[in-house]
């Protein structure tokens, strides 16, 4: 039995914390993005914890031999997603609690240019700002291709 064989308890529920998050971080509901965030953060430190393999001994050099180490790569890196996952929940909470100020609601509003844009193209009509006599960047590559 010399294979790391990791935890499937600890896979499924890293597993499912992800999934839960991603489907949180899909609502309009900042309450419910900022939810899947710690949930999606959460799971992510779990799935790098079960990749790092089995607890061993500090890694300090010369303290014991290397097979008796830790990895730490992955406790660095389990650092620094909570750092970020931190600052990512402080900046949605601030924006929850931003949009709850103004409109009362923690909802994310339709913006008014998508619901235009949406409009001109049911209608099949462009906008007032498009200028047709510009060239698309796919034009101008194809153009630069075949030159």
């Amino acid at each position: 039995m010399n294979a790391i064989e990791p935890s499937l308890t600890l896979v499924i529920v890293g597993g499912v914390l992800v999934a839960a998050g991603a489907y949180l971080l899909l609502e309009r509901a900042l309450t419910r993005v900022l939810l899947g965030l710690v949930l999606a953060s959460n799971g992510v430190t779990t799935l790098y914890l079960v990749a790092s393999g089995p607890a061993k001994g500090a890694p300090f050099v010369g303290a014991r031999p290397p097979e008796e180490m830790s990895d730490p790569l992955p406790q660095a890196m389990v650092l620094t997603a909570i750092v970020i996952a931190l600052a990512s929940v402080a900046f949605v909470l601030s924006l929850a609690y931003r949009q709850w100020r103004i409109t009362g609601s923690d909802d994310v509003p339709d913006d008014a240019e998508d619901e235009l844009i949406k409009r001109l193209a049911e209608r099949d009509q462009t906008s007032s700002t498009y200028d047709p006599d510009t060239q698309s960047t796919t034009e101008a590559d194809e153009e630069d291709a075949t030159a």
